[in-house]
């Protein structure tokens, strides 16, 4: 008999036993520092109206979303970012809330990509959002937050690249570029091109200073010196405060004890346009993508009617499993698990059995006797650490 076998669609996949308990566990330890700071879980939805997500908060491109249609004829997607969500959220709940409102959560996201390379459609984003407080304290305590959450993973290794929008902005608004040159500077800026900046601006009617200052951010990553260098070429007032809050950044990171964990790139850029102050991304070995990113979005909390504040992150939790496994850093997943193995007669007295352990905190798998059956092995496949057959010694 013809038996159809059905696969995922691309982009998305199945997570199941080791992998799936790992990935559980991984977000478990993200999770518990993410509350040790205050933070109280939120769930929103998994597909929202479309103007959550339009151009105008500066998300993910209408192309790249997953888009269908409610009864009434309503455009809906599925959530291709989560911020948007809780600044919704937030404004509809915590509307005359005058203190800070710290939130978490754990949730998958969904991004249509069409140039898909591996990339995967369906990722879960585990982070942290801090509305209603502008401070530098609360720009700080994120990155912090970020390089705890990974140390508790086990990671030993990473660093998050900090930078700030208004840098780079205040220098284009400076050179009153238009909106196609702003595109192609920002993408030779990006890949670290600085011959295609000079190239760019060569022909181009701008003040040979900030020319000077567009071709030099490129090189303007590094350690926290680095913001020494970037002095030269902060050439408008946003530039300079802009590098002033680096700068007390890194010296409230020293306060953590997470200062060895931050770098700086003044040529820093996101994909999100509701980004207005810092931005940053947290890489380590095993993967070529950020498994943390964030910000400050002081703007995003307009469209829903709430004008506040606000700076977040995410991690990739899929990237970060990746990251964890080739640079093989076990995630503990120890328990001690038994499978009693049982005849019909006795399935009463092997429910007991098992309830008795289970209060003892072991996990109990039931099995009802088969012959031919390989216990044994089965066992060795599954973790499980002891076989008990009802009436005699254990197998394993």
């Amino acid at each position: 008999m013809y038996r159809q076998i059905l696969h995922t669609p691309e982009g998305v996949r199945d997570l199941y036993n080791g992998e799936c308990r790992r990935k559980n566990q991984i977000q478990n330890l993200l999770h518990e520092v993410l509350q040790s700071y205050g933070y109280e879980d939120i769930q929103t939805p998994t597909f929202e109206f479309f103007d959550v997500f339009s151009r105008e908060v500066g998300t993910v491109p209408s192309k790249d979303l997953f888009k269908f249609f409610d009864r009434e004829g309503n455009t809906l997607v599925l959530r291709p970012d989560i911020t948007p969500s809780i600044a919704r959220a937030v404004s509809k709940y915590f509307e005359d809330e005058d203190m800070p409102v710290r939130l978490c959560y754990a949730a998958d996201t969904f991004i249509n990509h069409s140039d898909f390379q591996g990339r995967l459609k369906e990722n879960t984003q585990l982070g942290a959002e801090l509305i209603g407080d502008g401070s530098v304290e609360a720009d700080a305590e994120m990155i912090a937050l970020v390089s705890e959450s990974l140390l508790r993973t086990g990671l030993k290794e990473f660093q998050v690249s900090i930078g700030h929008v208004d840098f780079f902005k205040s220098l284009l608004r400076e050179s009153r570029l238009g909106e196609e040159m702003e595109r192609k500077l920002r993408e030779f800026i990006s890949n670290k091109n600085i011959y295609g900046v000079r190239e760019l601006l060569e022909p181009l009617p701008v003040a040979s200073g900030l020319k000077e200052a567009f071709a030099a951010i490129p090189d303007l990553f590094g350690s926290v010196e680095i913001l020494e260098k970037a002095d030269v070429c902060a050439v408008t007032e946003d530039a300079k405060r802009a590098l002033e809050r680096l700068r007390r950044i890194y010296d409230l990171l020293s306060c953590y004890g997470y200062e060895k964990y931050a770098a700086f790139d003044l040529g820093v850029v996101s994909k999100y346009k509701y980004y207005t102050g810092i931005i940053f991304q947290a890489y380590t070995y095993g993967t070529g993508e950020a498994v943390a990113k964030g910000g400050r979005y002081d703007t995003l909390m307009d469209h829903f009617g709430k004008p506040a504040p606000a700076t977040g992150f995410a991690f990739v939790v899929d990237r970060l499993m990746n990251a964890l496994s080739r640079q093989k850093v076990e995630v503990d997943t120890d328990m001690r698990k038994v499978m009693i193995v049982y005849r019909a007669s006795q399935a009463e007295s092997a429910i007991k059995r098992a309830m008795e352990l289970r209060r003892q905190g072991t996990v109990v798998e039931l099995m009802p006797e088969r012959i031919g059956r390989d216990y044994k092995a089965y066992a060795q496949r599954n973790g499980i650490c002891e076989v008990i057959c009802t009436g005699e010694e254990a197998l394993v």
